[in-house]
């Protein structure tokens, strides 16, 4: 990769050099010239070399007036890699388009992937990838999948021909999580397989293969083989996030960068810092690993709004914002926004590096500009490859606090030497639109009701409401799920859909 950006660099330098040698009376031998190209190279490299990774959750595109996103108001020329979300996988091995009305041009759809991919016309050295996975998809299919030798190969064929045919430069897999969530143990190096098989195919036509992965030693270690999976991945993008929420019993934060005084066992695992030694002790090298930031915050209802710091009492998720509408998630676009309303006490955690505030029975630990000027320093102490975020729609991208995109303009500035120059951006809004708006919460391990669950990989729909359904784990537990507003759980083909049998 390194080779490759010296290259491209020199490349991007010729013309200047070429003027300097055409300059009458200039003098310049060869080395000199190729000294100069190298120290250039060099500054850049020191300055501005760094990953920034940018999902997109496609489904922003059904929320309500101000939390709206369309593909049209993505800044591209702030990411140097744009990953679409999400498309979906099935059990015979073929990649499932999940919302063709949205991501496909056909019957009057919205042609979401010709557009995002267009986004490179106003950055060229953009790269556009297709997510596939995501909290709502499981592991039990992807298990499936990778078992079987004939079916997995079969996957490989069909995400290259699928990035292909939709104009994609790569791709990102982000099955949650290998042997977990209805996985089994062989998934370790069925995935080690199926991310070989991809990179072999994926070099003959110069696509880009990334990851998005677990972040803290308890659930990572569980899920991979980190030297092994790292000869096969250009990027692994490490979600250093969701390491508390409201799926616990008392308030912590979404992203601490270094553990507090007070943590104990496990919990001095869950921070960014701890997460990031333990891939990089395990083998990952060092410009592969993308550290993840989140552009969202996760959200409580303390149980006596007297006792609102750290590890205090819950009863449950915080309230839902306008826009994600989530209990127990907010973007940052609307903790902001509810800052302007004012009421708020903020508490920078100084151990944790991040955060957090309160306002009555709600609390939310979330990331600002200064948390991330934090932890970009921290990308260039450690010397990661770069910063990924979730996601670029909950970014304060109206500006309705103040500058547009302040959490990934913060990024840029500290990973890339400078905020590039908003250039001219097309009028066109999207249509309105009653179509729903998926979730992306992270629900907690629950038991369902009447013990419908039999075995683990199961998905079974509520008796009582037929938007959410339960995905069946060991030992009768299971993860509670909800559909997108207005779908309902189809048992036929165990994936939500506009209609099903007695859920009309």
């Amino acid at each position: 990769m390194y080779i490759y950006r010296v290259r491209e660099k020199i490349w991007v330098l010729r013309p200047i050099l070429t003027e300097l040698i055409l300059v009458p009376g200039y003098k310049m031998n060869r080395w000199i010239l190729i000294f100069a190209a190298l120290a250039a190279v060099a500054a850049a490299n020191n300055s501005g070399d760094k990953i920034i990774m940018c999902y997109f959750g496609s489904w922003a595109v059904y929320r309500p007036p101000g939390g709206k996103y369309d593909i049209s108001y993505i800044q591209p020329e702030l990411c140097t890699h744009l990953i679409y979300s999400f498309v979906g996988i099935n059990t015979e091995g073929n990649v499932v388009i999940l919302d063709a009305w949205q991501d496909l041009p056909d019957n009057w759809g919205k042609d979401g992937f010709g557009r995002f991919n267009k986004l490179r016309e106003l950055s060229p050295t953009t790269k556009t990838l297709i997510a596939i996975g995501g909290w709502n998809e499981g592991s039990a299919k992807y298990s499936d999948v990778v078992a079987n030798p004939t079916i997995r190969a079969r996957f490989v064929k069909n995400v290259v021909e699928f990035c292909l045919k939709y104009k994609f430069d790569g791709f990102d897999v982000d099955w949650e999580y290998p042997n977990q969530r209805g996985g089994k143990p062989a998934d370790v190096q069925n995935y080690i397989s199926l991310l070989k098989e991809l990179r072999t195919e994926f070099d003959k036509h110069g696509l880009i293969l990334s990851a998005a992965v677990a972040a803290a030693e308890p659930s990572a270690s569980l899920s991979y083989d980190i030297p092994a999976m790292s000869k096969y991945l250009h990027y692994i993008n490490i979600m250093t996030y969701d390491f508390h929420g409201a799926w616990e019993k008392v308030t912590g934060h979404n992203a601490p960068l270094y553990p507090r005084n007070g943590e104990s066992g496990n919990d001095l695992k869950l921070n960014v810092d701890a997460s990031v030694r333990y891939w990089l002790d395990s083998g990952c090298p060092r410009e592969k690993l993308i550290l993840g930031v989140p552009f969202y915050g996760r959200a409580f209802t303390l149980s006596d709004s007297n006792q609102n710091g750290l590890g205090a009492p819950i009863k449950g998720p915080g309230t839902a914002g306008p826009y994600t509408r989530e209990g127990g998630m907010l973007g940052y676009n609307e903790i902001c926004e509810s800052f302007k309303q004012g009421g708020w006490t903020i508490v920078r955690q100084e151990e944790h590096r991040v955060p957090y505030a309160v306002k009555g029975d709600q609390w939310v630990g979330y990331d600002d500009v200064t948390s991330l000027i934090e932890k970009t320093n921290y990308i260039k102490s450690m010397n990661l490859g770069g910063g990924m975020l979730w996601s670029i729609e909950t970014d304060d991208f109206n500006g309705n606090c103040g500058e547009k995109y302040p959490l990934l303009k913060t990024l840029n500035a500290e990973l890339r030497g400078g905020v590039p120059l908003e250039p001219t951006r097309p009028t066109d809004a999207p249509n309105p639109s009653n179509k729903p708006t998926a979730p992306t919460t992270q629900p907690p391990v629950t038991s369902p009701p009447n013990g419908i669950c039999k075995k683990a990989g199961d998905f079974v729909r509520d008796e009582k409401d037929c938007n959410v359904f339960y995905l069946c784990e060991d030992g009768g537990k299971s993860h509670r799920m909800t559909c997108p507003s207005g779908l309902v759980f189809n048992t036929n083909t165990n994936t939500c859909d506009y209609t099903a049998a007695g859920c009309n």
